[in-house]
C-alpha cells in the first residue's frame, strides 16, 4: 500500500521532476513527464537501497515502496529529499511581502527544492565535482551508481542508486577519480557510518556548528559543508555564504547595480525567514528558466530595495 503524504500548502511534483531533469547530480536522467516520477537511492539507515514511485493525486503525494528500507523512515527521507517537511503556505507569504520573490514564485509554482538523498550523497557529489567540470561530474556519479550500486527494479525499471557507505569504502580505483579524492570518499563512508552524517542530527544543530563539524571531513571546504547541510540535510532557513551564483541571481533579479556584499546579502534575506534556503534555490531556478530580464522590472513586480546593511 503506498504511503501517502499531504503537503502543507502548493506543491507541485511535475516541477519536481522539471527540476530533476536539468539538475547535474540527480541520476534520474532526462525523461518526459507521464505522471510519475521513479527514484532509487541510499536509504538512511544505510543498509539497502529503496525505490520508490511517486505519484500526485489531488494535491496529496502518493509514494509506492520498493527494496528494503523500512517505511516510516523512508517517508521521512522522501519527505525531506522533496521538502515536504515544510509549510507551503508560509513560503508562499514571503511573496507577499517581497514581490520579486512572489514574482518568482508564479513562474514556478508550487516548486520546492529537491534535495539530495542524504547528506552523505551530498557529500559525495562535493568531493567528485571538485575542480571538474559539472558534466563529468555527473558522468562519474552515475557510473558509480550503475557499477557499484544496489539496482532497485520499479515497476519493471531498473534504477540503480548510489553505492552505500559499506560499498564506498572499499573503493580503491575508478575511472576519473583521482587516489585523493578516492581516498576521501573512503573517509566519507566511515564518517556516514559513524553516525556523523545523519540529516536530524545536522538539522538540530546550530547552523554554525553543524557546517564547523562538516568541514572537519577530509576534502570538505566552506561551500562543501553548506551544500551537504541546505541541500543534503534539508535545512530550510540557512543562508549559504559561499555560493556565488546565488548572489549572481540576486543581482539579477532585483535589478541590483552590483552584487551585494555579504551583510547586504544577509539584510535583504531577512525578509525570506524561515525559509531563506527556499529562497536562494528558487531564485537559481527562476533565474536559470530563462528570464530574460530582471524580475524587479517586470509589471506587477515592483521591488523597493536599497542596498543596504541596515537592519
Amino acid at each position: 500500500m503506498p504511503v501517502e503524504v499531504e503537503p502543507r500548502g502548493p506543491f507541485s511534483l511535475e516541477e519536481s521532476a522539471a527540476f530533476l531533469a536539468g539538475w547535474p547530480p540527480a541520476t534520474a536522467g532526462k525523461r518526459a513527464w507521464d505522471g510519475h516520477l521513479h527514484l532509487a537511492f541510499v536509504a538512511d539507515d544505510g543498509e539497502g537501497a529503496a525505490g520508490v514511485c511517486l505519484q500526485q493525486r489531488s494535491g496529496t503525494v502518493a509514494a509506492e515502496l520498493f527494496g528494503r528500507a523500512e517505511s516510516d523512515a523512508l517517508r521521512r527521507q522522501i519527505e525531506r529529499i522533496f521538502s515536504l517537511d515544510g509549510d507551503g503556505d508560509a513560503y508562499l507569504a514571503i511573496g507577499r511581502r517581497d514581490p520579486v520573490i512572489a514574482a518568482l514564485q508564479a513562474q514556478v509554482p508550487g516548486f520546492r527544492p529537491v534535495n539530495f538523498p542524504s547528506p552523505y550523497e551530498a557529500a559525495a557529489w562535493a568531493l567528485i565535482s571538485q575542480r571538474m567540470r559539472m558534466s563529468q561530474a555527473a558522468a562519474i556519479k552515475r557510473r558509480l551508481a550503475e557499477q557499484l550500486g544496489e539496482t532497485v527494479s520499479i515497476h519493471g525499471e531498473l534504477r540503480s542508486a548510489f553505492p552505500s557507505p559499506e560499498r564506498l569504502r572499499q573503493l580503491h580505483a575508478f575511472p576519473g577519480l583521482t587516489g585523493q579524492k578516492l581516498e576521501r570518499l573512503r573517509a566519507l563512508a566511515d564518517a556516514a557510518l559513524a553516525g556523523r552524517l545523519d540529516a536530524e542530527r545536522l538539522r538540530s544543530l546550530p547552523p554554525e556548528q553543524a557546517l564547523a563539524e562538516l568541514r572537519t571531513l577530509p576534502g570538505i571546504g566552506p561551500f562543501g559543508a553548506e551544500l551537504i547541510l541546505l541541500r543534503g540535510a534539508g535545512a530550510a532557513d540557512v543562508l549559504p555564504g559561499n555560493e556565488p551564483r546565488v548572489l549572481q541571481s540576486v543581482t539579477q533579479a532585483y535589478g541590483l547595480p552590483h552584487e551585494p556584499t555579504p551583510a547586504e546579502f544577509a539584510a535583504l534575506a531577512k525578509a525570506w525567514r524561515p525559509f531563506r534556503t527556499w529562497v536562494c534555490v528558487l531564485l537559481r531556478r527562476g533565474l536559470g528558466a530563462g528570464a530574460a530580464q530582471p524580475v524587479a522590472r517586470r509589471p506587477g513586480a515592483r521591488a523597493a530595495v536599497q542596498l543596504s546593511a541596515a537592519p
